[in-house]
Formats: C-alpha cells, structure tokens, sequence
C-alpha cells in the first residue's frame, strides 16, 4: 500500500469523496486539489496495487493536523485501511495534536448507529473526547482529539490563519 498526492483527475478518488459526504457538506473536489498544493494542506489517497482505497484531506499548521475528509470506499470498509491511513498520519506527524470532527451522536439522529460506528472507529485508533463541539457551515460536530488536549484558542487561531480569517467555527464545551 503506498499514498498518492490526489490529481484532479483522479476519478474513483472523487467518486469515494462524494458518496461519503453530503453535498452540502463538501468542498469543490477540483479547489481540494488546488489547495493541496499549498504547505499547509495534504490530499492523499491510499493505493493498493492501481486502485485507491480511501483518501485523506487535511491542513496543518506547527502545532496541530486537522482532518477535514477521510473516507474509505465503501466496499472496502472494514478492512483496515481507515486505520491504516490513520497510522501513517500519525506516523507524519508525531508531534502534532490531530484533530477530527464528526456528527455527534444524538439519540434523535436518523443515522444514529452509523454515527456511532465512527466515533468507536476513532476511539479504537488513538482519539479521545476533547468535551468540545462546533459548527461549521451550519453543521454541528464534536471535536476528537489524538496526540494531546484540545486548546480553543490554537483551533480558533487554526482556522483564522488557514481560512486568511474567513471561517471562524462556533465552538463550545459540552454541558
């Protein structure tokens, strides 16, 4: 198994981005990739042989990685590759807190046994509650945590610098 840096016309990449994430959730693939071009952001796909298994998107600063996508193509679920690529991501960056967000899980929630799965998923590999949510673009997400304690002011500082202060999360502890 070997990452890729994700091309535009990486179709099956795209094809497991948009069938993992609501539309409405989801960033243009095609500025994704542009993005990736800078420093501070990451596009990876996971290959194994010629065929991507999942992929990887995150930005990163000197004190933490944040992973804004991560999916894995659903056939293949279940099989290891999201923890592979977790490990590896670790393994990048050792020193760095890492941070991911994910759709709480609320009895009230249609999806609520999905949400459930994924949050166990992040336990099994390493993250832990950080007591914090946040909404971004109108969507509620609680934040885990990897490698340290979660700091509201390094997120917040996180997002001013890599959104050139265009994105500014609400963020509140859990009650």
């Amino acid at each position: 198994m070997e990452f890729k840096n994700v091309k535009l016309t990486d179709k099956k990449v795209k094809q497991i981005y948009e069938s993992a994430f609501p539309k409405a959730e989801r960033m243009p693939f095609a500025l994704m990739v542009a993005m990736s071009k800078l420093w501070h952001t990451k596009f990876l796909a996971l290959y194994e042989k010629d065929a991507p298994c999942g992929f990887i998107y995150l930005a990163k600063n000197r004190n933490l990685v944040f992973i804004m996508f991560f999916a894995v193509d659903r056939d293949l679920r279940s099989n290891g590759y999201g923890s592979k690529i977790l490990e590896e991501i670790k393994r990048f960056y050792p020193s760095k807190k890492i941070i991911v967000s994910i759709e709480p899980c609320i009895a009230e929630a249609e999806d609520l046994q999905t949400r459930q799965r994924r949050k166990s998923f992040y336990l099994r590999n390493g993250f832990c509650e950080s007591g914090w949510y946040m909404r971004l673009n109108k969507v509620e997400q609680e934040i885990l945590i990897a490698n340290g304690t979660f700091s509201k002011r390094q997120f917040i500082s996180f997002f001013a610098h890599y959104s050139n202060g265009t994105v500014w999360p609400k963020l509140w502890k859990k009650k």
